[in-house]
């Protein structure tokens, strides 16, 4: 295709991207301040700067007449002046000013009939009283990730320790599941879903460790959770790959929890598990090429391999070959030089025919394939 796309970060997600768009013979140019990032070795084009940088951003982005982001903290001046300039930008500046800001997002969805939990916005939480009945949830508006800027709030000694930036606070809801579906959208407003899927969660790291797919939901509730997110990127009116979180309450009510405007943590089982994987969907959707079929090919999980705990430092890999000798397993590393407790430092999907089969393997995965330090 001969096409070449600036993208705004340099991490996993951009890795995983370069690897599809090679096959349709489409460059990626990152941008990224990490020389030792993901990206760096792999990426047709590797600029060191701030993504957050308005000068730098549009020196960067002026090479390029399709700009993408790989996270959402980027500087969204420079790209509305890249619009202007005529550079297509997907996702569009609007969508990751309203996305970045969690107390927007919110305002979005109520706007919108899109249901979500109670909340209440605070521009100031340095000498208010709990807003809200214990237990809820404090959420940073601007600038949280990977469960940082997060806080369950259940006492007054925890309001105590709150954080004091603009938050949202929600109820805290007593969900049976968490969900997630990828909805991709092109140019010309061809709109489709991947199944849902359904995330177990690391309490102590504060993200999701693990997740399968398809999620063991009814057939209405996953009927049900799609709709809602093809509801949400048509009303955004946004190009490329959006992940639609929810919670699943005990009562089968699906709440949405938050959306992000890029390939997702939750979307990477596609790679094995679909016809087409969340990065060759969110190529096709911002070049304006006919969408992928998102059919599963066999159902799978997907597994964190996090960074050890009490681990810092040159990465050790524990376990890999005895991983590598399973049927139906593929390892993803991320080409993290350095590692740190719970940082993401790559992934494994899991196939097989049964669910119980799937998830004895993940056990088995969890205790053998280790990310330490020596």
């Amino acid at each position: 295709m001969n096409k070449k796309i600036g993208l705004l970060g340099g991490g996993q997600l951009g890795r995983m991207l370069i690897q599809e768009a090679i096959d349709l013979d489409v460059e990626i140019h990152c941008l990224e301040n990490d020389l030792d990032a993901p990206c760096a070795k792999i990426a047709h084009g590797f600029t060191k700067g701030s993504i957050t940088d308005k000068q730098t951003v549009l020196d960067f982005g002026a090479a390029f007449d399709l700009i993408s982001v790989e996270i959402e903290n980027v500087s969204i001046e420079a790209l509305y002046e890249l619009e202007k300039l005529g550079k297509k930008v997907y996702p569009q500046p609007r969508v990751l000013e309203l996305i970045r800001d969690k107390g927007v997002q919110k305002e979005f969805y109520t706007r919108n009939q899109i249901p979500t939990a109670d909340f209440q916005l605070v521009t100031d939480a340095s000498g208010l009283q709990a807003p809200m009945e214990f237990p809820f949830v404090q959420k940073m508006r601007v600038g949280g990730y990977d469960g940082k800027g997060v806080k369950i709030i259940r006492t007054q000694s925890d309001w105590e320790n709150r954080f004091t930036e603009p938050s949202v606070i929600e109820a805290l809801i007593p969900f049976e599941k968490e969900l997630s579906v990828i909805v991709a959208r092109n140019e010309d407003g061809e709109v489709k879903t991947f199944d849902a899927v359904e995330c177990e969660f690391n309490s102590e790291a504060n993200l999701v460790e693990f997740q399968f797919s398809p999620a063991a939901i009814s057939k209405e509730i996953a009927a049900k959770a799609q709709e809602i997110a093809k509801h949400v990127i048509s009303t955004l009116d946004m190009v490329g790959l959006l992940a639609v979180e929810f919670f699943l309450t005990k009562s089968g009510e699906l709440l949405v929890n938050e959306i992000a405007p890029r390939p997702h943590n939750s979307g990477h089982h596609t790679i094995e598990c679909c016809y087409t994987s969340q990065f060759a969907q969110h190529l096709r959707a911002i070049l304006n090429l006919p969408l992928g079929d998102t059919r599963l090919i066999m159902p799978g999980a997907m597994l964190n391999i996090l960074g050890s705990p009490g681990h810092e430092g040159p990465a050790v890999y524990e376990g890999l070959e005895e991983v590598l000798s399973l049927p139906g397993v593929y390892v993803h590393l991320y080409g993290k030089s350095t590692t740190k407790p719970f940082r993401k430092m790559g992934h494994v999907t899991v196939l097989g025919r049964e669910v119980s089969e799937i998830k004895e393997r993940i056990d088995y995965i969890k205790t053998t394939l280790l990310c330490q330090s020596y």
